[in-house]
């Protein structure tokens, strides 16, 4: 037997941004070098288009000791902060560094180091999974393509037989289509992807960056 729910009339909307992955890859599709984006500002751009009621945003990054980077130490903080005063929801874990080998088109090799998240996208999947046991939203709005989260997607759908009601997952990400290499969204997800007009939209007028 299909299943076939229909959509509640107040769509509920709940944002997961992975803050690490959508700075690497605005930096990547818009050239922009440093994480510059308002979460709430976004999350609500996208979700007013959509015509969906955004209840909740919540935000995960990695933060770098000040030993290994005072820099962006400082700027986590102070942006962090400023979120959650916002009413951002915000869930952070050390960056741990370790050296990485790269291969340059020359064919010589170079060592350089490389920070590494862990349990972010965990405990984005725990909170997606677990808010939808609670019925908090009906659309899981994530800002992220790691591809991880897929399974998180067929997490969903089951949960939605079970209780019987409509929920989507759904995956923004950063898009240029004059790139040749398009940019994937996460798999088993319904794709948003967005242009650097409505990025530019919901910049974050303040700069956290320390001064010099």
């Amino acid at each position: 037997m299909n299943f076939h729910p229909t959509p509640p009339t107040t769509i509920k909307a709940v944002a997961f941004f992975d803050g690490q992955n959508l700075f690497h890859s605005a930096k990547e599709i818009f050239g922009y070098t440093f994480p510059n984006y308002d979460p709430q500002k976004l999350a609500q751009t996208i979700c007013s288009s959509k015509g969906w009621q955004l209840v909740e945003t919540r935000f995960y990054t990695g933060v770098p000791d000040t030993e290994d980077d005072q820099f962006w130490n400082y700027f986590w903080i102070a942006k962090l902060l400023q979120m959650s005063r916002q009413g951002v929801y915000t869930f952070s874990r050390p960056l741990h560094y370790r050296n990485r080998t790269i291969l340059c088109p020359d064919g010589h090799q170079h060592t350089v180091l490389v920070g590494e998240e862990k349990g972010i996208d965990v405990r984005i999947a725990i909170d997606t999974i677990r808010l939808a046991h609670k019925n908090t939203y009906d659309v899981a709005l994530v800002f992220s393509q790691d591809q991880d989260l897929s399974e998180v997607a067929a997490e969903i759908r089951t949960i939605a037989q079970e209780q019987d009601r409509w929920i989507k997952i759904a995956c923004a990400f950063p898009h240029n289509q004059a790139q040749k290499h398009t940019k994937r969204g996460i798999n088993k997800t319904d794709w948003l992807p967005f242009d650097k007009l409505l990025y530019d939209v919901c910049l974050d007028p303040r700069d956290y960056r320390p001064k010099k």
